[in-house]
C-alpha cells in the first residue's frame, strides 16, 4: 500500500507572513526616520534584505519540496548578495543607494514574475502564482521608479513657520523604497491571513475484484 507524504508543518502563508513583517519593519523604520540620507536608507535596507534572503533560505528547506526550490534559492542569493553590499560602511553613498537597490529590485523582481508565469503555464491553480506575479511587478515598479529619480535633484522649499528645507534625490529615493515596503507588507499580510482553498486530491485507483 502506497503512503501519502506527510504534510509540512510550514507552507508558503507562513513565507508570506515572515515577507511581510521584514517589509513592515523597514516601511516603519523610513517613515519615522527624519534622516532620509543614504547611510539610513542603506542601512533599513541591508536589514530588509538579509532577513529577507535568510527567510526564503529556510523556506527552500522548511516550504517547498525538492523540486520547486530553485526560484526561492535564487531569490535568498539575490537578497544576501544585495544585503551585504548595502552593509559594507564604506559604500554607503547615494550613488550605491540607487546602484545597490535598482540591481536587486530588476533581478529579484523579474525573478519572481517568470516564477509566477511559469507556475500559471504549469497550471498551478493556488493563490502563490498570483502573489509571486503581484509582488514581482511591485518590485519591477520600484526598480523603474528609482532609475527615473536623478541622484543629483535638489530643490529647496520653505514651509512658514517651520524653517527652510531641501529636497534631494536621495530622500525621494529612501522614501520610494519606504513606499514600496510598506505596500508589500500590506498586500503579503493580506494574502497570508486570506482563507486557502484546499486543492481536490487525486482520487485512488481502485481496483477490480476478481469475481
Amino acid at each position: 500500500m502506497a503512503t501519502s507524504a506527510s504534510p509540512r508543518a510550514f507552507d508558503v502563508r507562513h513565507l508570506q507572513l515572515a515577507r511581510a513583517l521584514f517589509a513592515a519593519i523597514a516601511a516603519v523604520m523610513v517613515t519615522f526616520s527624519s534622516d532620509h540620507s543614504a547611510v539610513v536608507g542603506l542601512s533599513v535596507f541591508s536589514g530588509f534584505a538579509l532577513a529577507t534572503a535568510l527567510t526564503f533560505a529556510l523556506s527552500a528547506w522548511l516550504v517547498f519540496p525538492r523540486g520547486q526550490r530553485a526560484t526561492v534559492i535564487a531569490l535568498a542569493v539575490v537578497s544576501a548578495v544585495a544585503g551585504m553590499a548595502a552593509s559594507v560602511p564604506s559604500w554607503r553613498v547615494t550613488g550605491a543607494f540607487f546602484g545597490i537597490v535598482i540591481a536587486w529590485a530588476l533581478v529579484s523582481g523579474l525573478i519572481e514574475v517568470l516564477s509566477a508565469v511559469r507556475d500559471r503555464r504549469a497550471g498551478r491553480t493556488t493563490a502563490a502564482p498570483r502573489d509571486g506575479l503581484l509582488i514581482g511587478i511591485l518590485t519591477l515598479v520600484l526598480g523603474a521608479a528609482l532609475i527615473f529619480t536623478s541622484p543629483q535633484f535638489s530643490l529647496g522649499y520653505a514651509i512658514e513657520g517651520a524653517g527652510s528645507f531641501t529636497l534631494t534625490g536621495i530622500v525621494i529615493a529612501v522614501g520610494l523604497f519606504g513606499g514600496y515596503a510598506a505596500v508589500v507588507a500590506v498586500f503579503l499580510a493580506i494574502a497570508g491571513f486570506s482563507p486557502r482553498r484546499t486543492e481536490p486530491s487525486p482520487a485512488a485507483p481502485t481496483e477490480e475484484v476478481a469475481s
